[in-house]
């Protein structure tokens, strides 16, 4: 990605008085920053989901249910992430982000490591939590960088280079972990993730700027404080857009995050693949299919507004990408080949990573400047709360359901609980045509939010 630079940023700062003259990023520094961020996401995302390639073995030690194994890779994580994200980024909107983010970096990555040490269930949950609470200051700051650096019309490439990381994150995650739970176990794993975070947020801190707000803005702004959190909150939630966007993206993160959490169970279940084998698989699997479906996802979105002007493309390409994906999920989990089953995997990765940068784009373009990191919280919210904090859950709940009548039928107990996965995996895919019915419903009245979010900001002077 290039983003131009020049008198952009500088016309921002002067408009809002905070000293034009002293701040300053070429086009270089610019990606710099936008890589950087990609990958503190990496990290973000290799802590966050290194539980899912070692959930069979901690299984195993701790005798735990399906559903204990959602909980601890979804609600657990998911329920303080989502709500302490909202706090975080109202102070993100007014104060230091890099900061923030480098806080949040040496915290998630410390209880990291303290999931490594845990003797229990109870304690696993409890160092997840801890987890969550850490990375609950990551995105929204980084989402509010972002925009302040990049100019609005390569706004949602750059917002997905930043969301690869968490495929990237995903892909580093099975590799390293199932290499190194193959080799030495699953604690040793969370300890190689969790300690590099602590030099990430150190390079953090000493090489990247904080950018005035609005330095990247076409024209000239005029930087207010923030409104009251009950009325940014309230103004965005009335705009019928937002709802269906929200809705749509947290109804396609509900099956992500119910898939992805038992992509190394379901492997390992139906297909007979050793710990090592199937790390190495979905490491190379969730990287051609995410790193390129999210930054494409951004790429397209730009592109066709670009030519037509038209925001409705940063949803119509996520529904359209949703309602396509189902089919090819479907039939990855009814084969029986791994070659195949995996190559097919990594198309529907692809396609169904095309969402989220642009579902950041949209949120970003119904709110001012001040707004922009409480706005992404509020999405983030929404979408995790729905996505990372029940579909893990329904997905391992059902699998022990359907399970269980396989068992009532007379299936061997080691068929049962493959085959109770696999169907439960099928029926959670379905929901994507319920997100893209969403994202539809969005497009419907996008333009006109949009619009009247602007001419209400300039009647108030904002």
């Amino acid at each position: 990605m290039a983003v131009e630079a020049g008198s952009v940023g500088d016309r921002a700062v002067s408009a809002s008085g905070a000293g034009a003259s002293t701040f300053s990023a070429s086009n270089a520094y610019r990606n710099y920053v936008v890589w950087l961020l990609f990958v503190i996401y990496v990290f973000n995302y290799v802590d966050r989901q290194i539980l899912s390639i070692v959930l069979e073995p901690i299984k195993q030690e701790f005798d735990l249910h399906d559903w204990q194994l959602g909980m601890l890779s979804g609600l657990a994580f998911a329920a303080f992430y989502s709500t302490l994200g909202i706090p975080i980024a109202r102070m993100a909107d007014t104060r230091n982000r890099v900061n923030i983010i480098t806080a949040s970096i040496v915290i998630w990555s410390a209880f990291t490591v303290f999931c490594g040490m845990a003797k229990n269930f109870w304690h696993l949950l409890f160092a997840r939590i801890g987890v969550g609470i850490g990375e609950a200051g990551c995105s929204p700051s980084a989402y509010s960088i972002i925009s302040d650096y990049v100019e609005p019309k390569k706004r949602a490439t750059a917002l997905s280079i930043y969301s690869m990381g968490v495929y990237g994150g995903s892909a580093l995650g099975f590799l390293v972990g199932g290499l190194v739970a193959h080799e030495y176990g699953w604690r040793a794993a969370f300890f190689t993730v969790g300690l590099p975070g602590l030099v990430v947020a150190l390079i953090l801190k000493l090489t990247v700027k904080e950018p005035p707000r609005g330095f990247s803005e076409p024209t000239p702004v005029a930087i207010a404080e923030p409104p009251p959190f009950r009325q940014v909150m309230g103004n965005l939630w009335a705009k019928k857009s937002f709802r269906h966007l929200s809705l749509a993206a947290g109804l396609h993160a509900f099956v992500s995050y119910g898939l992805s959490s038992f992509y190394s169970p379901f492997f390992m279940r139906s297909h007979g693949m050793s710990l090592g084998d199937v790390g190495a698989w979905l490491s190379l699997v969730v990287a051609l299919g995410g790193l390129s479906g999210t930054y494409l996802g951004g790429a397209w979105c730009d592109r066709y507004f670009a030519r037509t002007q038209d925001p409705r493309w940063y949803v119509w390409i996520p529904a359209i990408t949703l309602v396509i994906v189902v089919p090819f999920g479907l039939v990855v989990y009814s084969l029986n080949n791994t070659v195949a089953a995996m190559l097919l995997l990594t198309l529907y990765i692809a396609l169904a990573a095309a969402y989220l940068g642009p579902s950041i784009a949209s949120t970003h373009r119904l709110v001012g400047l001040r707004e922009r990191a409480l706005a992404s919280a509020f999405l983030l919210l929404i979408l995790n709360f729905i996505g990372l904090g029940l579909g893990p859950m329904f997905t391992g709940a059902l699998s022990d359901l359907f399970k269980e009548y396989f068992v009532s039928q007379g299936i061997a107990d080691k068929v049962a609980l493959a085959d109770g996965l696999r169907w439960s995996i099928r029926v959670t895919l379905l929901i994507n045509l319920w997100s893209a019915l969403h994202y539809y419903l969005a497009a419907k009245t996008l333009r006109e939010d949009i619009e009247t979010g602007n001419q209400a900001r300039a009647a108030a002077g904002l």
